[in-house]
């Protein structure tokens, strides 16, 4: 068996990874690849259990479970796998599930675990951080989707996945996996639908993957898969979010620069003024041609700014995918939040260490510096920012600058702060 560096090194993404997908068109199983001290189930189970600890303190989250029996979506069992005591307390996850589901066999899906396991973000960061310096940056982040279950085929039946992923194996029992190319698929079954109910038959034509802990399987999008399993496991998949370049000028670069192309300063502005009101004998003729001169004005000018408009986006989301240590963005990222709340900026003094938590990188764009996705005014020195984010813990100088940085830095939840000793002399109780 291939051994593997840990993280993949610039040999592995640029050599051996395309030579063994297809030019990365193709899935492949990398056997080993993934240390347990980076990723094991009992992370995920962490992540899960930090989910159900912030809908006990109504706190509103974007990682979103689901629960499933068979194929069937159970959101009516959510609330009570939400609410139960503790697995702890009645011998484990696997029974606790079936008591809570009434069902021998279940599945457990978990959407962007990152933002609820630090250990996870961190250890699959150092994967994901890696891919981005030998394969590439997808321009929309990564995410981390975790399968727990003992579940005898895989929710969404035989399916079409539409992004590049990794399947991370974590165990502690294995997988089998199935994969077809979209051609094949769609000859067998005569279509591109997904394939529910007993698809044992068309297991035979697929391609089969042993997933062991430590796994990790590549599925290029439009590769049809499913897994199948006898005994409980866990899997984080890392779909890469690659957005076409239509849908970010339609969704994100065109509205921005129309809407401040149309927007007026306050409401004595001309592009505030209100419509006239219209004759109705007359028709809309006069509005069509009145809109169509704005229109018309406006998407001039919008041609002549557009490569200012394209670069400023892309400058933005470079440095927010990147900040965050390659992971999606998302507005309530609990663990984001919690370290936030962590970080006192009265404890920012001279003396005090400071720390970027992995796997979240320091950028600078301008005279901003965006950390942990999230842009904050002023900028550190280039050796201070090298340092930190080399991993080193910092010791803060006697330089009010820095210090104001460092406290609103904080505000991001991506730094670590350690206060500053105690010192009898200073008279601190």
């Amino acid at each position: 068996m291939t051994r593997y560096a840990w993280p993949p090194d610039d040999e592995f993404w640029t050599g051996h990874f395309p030579a063994q997908t297809k030019d990365r068109t193709a899935p492949y199983l990398f056997k080993g690849v993934v240390p347990a001290a980076a990723a094991r189930p009992g992370h995920v189970l962490d992540g899960f259990a930090a989910l159900r600890s912030a809908h006990a303190a109504g706190t509103a989250i974007s990682a979103k479970a689901r629960v499933y029996v068979g194929e069937e979506r159970r959101d009516d069992l959510l609330p009570t796998v939400l609410d139960a005591p503790a697995w702890e307390e009645v011998g484990g996850f696997t029974a606790w599930m079936q008591d809570l589901t009434g069902a021998d066999r279940f599945s457990l899906v978990v959407n962007n675990l990152e933002t609820l396991s630090p250990p996870l973000a961190a250890g699959l960061g150092r994967f994901l951080g890696a891919l981005i310096t030998g394969w590439g940056l997808p321009l929309g982040g990564a995410e981390q989707v975790a399968f727990a279950g003992n579940y005898s085929g895989t929710a969404f039946g035989v399916h079409e996945g539409y992004e590049d992923a990794f399947l991370i194996h974590l165990g502690p029992n294995p997988k089998n996996f199935y994969t077809w190319p979209a051609e094949t698929y769609t000859k067998l079954t005569g279509g591109p639908e997904p394939l529910y109910g007993d698809y044992t038959w068309l297991l035979e034509h697929g391609t089969h993957w042993l997933l062991e802990p430590g796994d990790a399987l590549f599925l290029p999008r439009r590769v049809f898969h499913v897994g199948t399993q006898n005994r409980f496991s866990v899997s984080v998949a890392v779909p890469l979010y690659t957005y076409p370049d239509a849908g970010i000028v339609r969704q994100a670069v065109l509205p921005d620069l129309l809407a401040g192309l149309l927007t007026g300063e306050g409401p004595d502005a001309a592009l505030s003024a209100p419509s006239p009101m219209a004759s109705v004998p007359g028709g809309p003729g006069p509005a069509a041609g009145r809109l169509t001169a704005l229109a018309r004005t406006a998407l001039a000018t919008a041609a002549d700014r557009v490569e200012d408009a394209v670069q400023d986006h892309l400058r933005g989301r470079w440095a927010t995918v990147l900040s965050n240590g390659g992971w999606e963005l998302t507005e309530r990222d609990l663990a984001r939040t919690e370290a936030a709340a962590a970080f006192d900026p009265r404890h920012a003094v001279p003396g005090a260490t400071v720390a970027v938590i992995a796997p979240y990188r320091l950028h600078t764009a301008g005279d901003h510096t965006y950390l942990r996705g999230h842009q904050s005014p002023g900028l550190l020195p280039d050796d201070l920012t090298a340092a930190l984010d080399d991993g080193a813990e910092v010791t803060l100088p006697d330089d009010e600058t820095v210090l104001t940085a460092v406290r609103a830095l904080g505000a991001t939840g991506g730094l670590r702060l350690t206060p500053r000793p105690a010192n009898p002399k200073d008279g601190a109780p």
